[in-house]
């Protein structure tokens, strides 16, 4: 379960550039909910993103991830338990970096055994069966530098990164927004199967207001750093593109 206590974040304070991004947010995110983030551009859903992955640490307020107060807690270390996916795909990786080398940073992370760059047998096996899941047929390209990969692969492959061990927590912004609508669709529903199929609390941003609907079984509409609307069950079932725009202009 994620709890967020009021959390507030203002950057540049007591500047002419001060903004409030985040404020007196909370929300309470039940294991196995998949809570869909609409808003407009600054409403404060990536920088809601930030302050529970630890980008920054935020001004007041209180982050409780599976009964763990992770509210000081740095970045490198919420990565062991929290995956993200970006917009732009190449981000959370190392392009110079092989498939097989990205995969193995990110297993050594999330199960806290320490790099080694010997990669054993078992583990190259492990990879393989993963990215045959992708029907890409990169479990055959182990070695190839993930740079030359295309967008929608290298996003494939970042988001079995991000689940190589299954995270208490996954976090999706707008992570298909950038590829092709072709790719695009294949990433997400195989999103949809990897969080399913390991019960994963997931938070996704997106600007598709029918994929917001659609989508796991959660809505939450953000504005000037505050939560407007949340909408579960019945309501969200009924609810239509044009209702919930209707409620609140994006």
């Amino acid at each position: 379960m994620l709890t967020i206590n009021n959390i507030s974040k203002t950057f540049h304070p007591n500047t002419p550039n001060e903004r409030v991004a985040l404020n007196n947010v909370s929300l309470t995110v039940p294991q196995g909910d998949f809570v869909t983030m609409v808003g407009g551009n600054g409403a404060g859903k990536s920088t809601l993103m930030n302050a529970i992955s630890g980008v920054f640490l935020a001004d007041r307020g209180q982050i409780i991830l599976d009964g763990v107060n992770i509210t000081f807690m740095p970045e490198h270390k919420r990565a062991r338990f929290i995956g993200r996916l970006f917009q732009d795909p190449m981000k959370g990786t190392a392009p110079n970096m092989t498939i097989e080398e990205n995969l193995a940073l990110a297993y050594k992370q999330a199960s806290q055994s320490g790099f080694r760059i010997g990669i054993g047998k078992k583990l190259k096996t492990l990879f393989q069966e993963k990215l045959a899941r992708l029907d890409l047929g990169l479990e055959d390209r182990l070695k190839t530098k993930l740079g030359l990969l295309s967008g929608g692969q290298r996003q494939a492959v970042t988001l079995l990164m991000a689940t190589i061990t299954t995270p208490k927590l996954l976090m999706l912004d707008e992570h298909t927004a950038a590829l092709d609508p072709a790719t695009g669709t294949k990433v997400l529903k195989l999103t949809q199967e990897i969080i399913k199929e390991h019960n994963i609390t997931t938070l996704m941003i997106t600007h598709n207001i029918e994929s917001a609907l659609q989508l796991g079984n959660r809505t939450i509409m953000m504005d000037q750093g505050q939560i407007m609307m949340d909408i579960t069950g019945n309501e969200r079932t009924s609810m239509t593109v044009e209702t919930l725009v209707s409620k609140f202009q994006i």
